[in-house]
């Protein structure tokens, strides 16, 4: 039985926390701004992940914008609050035609056009905003995913 018990606080003991695992394990985070108005209903039902080391859902994207056409990367990238922005065509970011919904579900809901804009954050961590304009409702409405590639 004595064993039973040394072994218990063994674990215990292995198990307690040092401070140190914790400052080795935390990185930048991959997050920017994504709603700051209504998010649209046919965006809300979208199911559906973006498949990489991570395997993140796609979130609703909705934000004011008060311009007559989409935004370019530089006001994008204002927009959303982060600094390294750039836009890839559809077929770069969705070579195998495995996210044509999450693109439907887009244009549907804003003005039938989409633009894909990427997010970098370090070396690995990404966004991939999947959007299109709503001129009627003032803002630029779509999907967003995290990825991790190395």
């Amino acid at each position: 039985m004595s064993s039973d018990g040394a072994y218990a606080s063994f674990l215990d003991q292995a198990n307690q926390d040092t401070g140190t695992s914790r400052a080795s394990t935390t990185s930048e985070s991959a997050t920017t701004k994504a709603v700051d108005t209504e998010v649209p209903v046919g965006l809300q039902n979208v199911k559906q992940y973006y498949t990489s080391e991570a395997d993140e859902p796609f979130e609703p994207v909705s934000l004011k914008w008060d311009g007559d056409n989409m935004p370019s990367e530089n006001e994008f990238a204002e927009l959303i609050g982060h600094d390294s922005v750039s836009t890839m065509s559809t077929k770069e970011f969705d070579p195998r035609g495995q996210y044509k919904d999450v693109v439907q579900a887009v244009e549907k809901t804003g003005d039938g056009k989409s633009r894909i804009f990427r997010v970098v954050h370090g070396k690995t961590r990404l966004e991939y905003y999947v959007v299109g304009l709503d001129k009627g409702k003032g803002r630029v409405v779509g999907l967003k995913a995290k990825a991790v590639e190395s």
